[in-house]
């Protein structure tokens, strides 16, 4: 009997102590800003962008939501596309023209590609093919089936989302200089 008032009483000021003292100091600070506080997740401008967790092509799960701080270019496409192979250029002459901009809010371009590929080596040679320097690249290699795409309700590539540094929807399929148009508005 001394055991289980012992462990009540242990339990409750657990509870107690819990109750004022979580969450921890700018927990929620790290999470949310006053911008983002009122935001919803959803798919639209102005939305909190959901996030993406996907294996990269060596296999490692990488998130989106690590990008937090940096404007952000989420890139559906695909090694069979040729839209998509046809934008690649465009988009890489964005990441090397703004990826160490600093924007009036976050700092630094990020691009963080994914692939409705269903062959790994084909991706891959298509990433090397098209230089595709940055270092984001995901697929979970179900072609349409991916589970970003059916997330995000993309149902054509090339496709893409820009956010801006609190993860909110800033812009949709924007494809050559609308691309370098956007994120020129968005330097300091």
């Amino acid at each position: 009997m001394n055991k289980i008032i012992r462990n009540i009483s242990l339990a409750a000021v657990l509870v107690g102590l819990f109750a004022f003292t979580w969450p921890p100091k700018n927990f929620l600070k790290k999470v949310f800003t006053k911008e983002t506080a009122d935001l919803k997740v959803g798919l639209n401008i102005g939305d909190i962008a959901p996030d993406i967790e996907m294996a990269n092509v060596d296999g490692k799960t990488i998130k989106l939501s690590d990008l937090r701080g940096k404007v952000v270019l989420i890139d559906f496409w695909a090694s069979w596309c040729g839209p998509c192979r046809h934008e690649n250029p465009n988009v890489v002459e964005a990441y090397k023209k703004y990826n160490k901009a600093k924007f009036k809010k976050g700092k630094g371009f990020e691009v963080f590609s994914v692939s409705l590929d269903g062959n790994k080596n084909a991706w891959k040679n298509a990433i090397k093919q098209d230089k595709l320097e940055w270092e984001y690249h995901v697929s979970d290699l179900l072609k349409w089936n991916n589970a970003a795409a059916r997330l995000y309700k993309i149902n054509s590539v090339p496709s893409s989302v820009l956010i801006d540094a609190d993860g909110v929807i800033i812009g949709k399929n924007l494809r050559g200089m609308s691309l370098h148009t956007a994120l020129d508005k968005l330097i300091k």
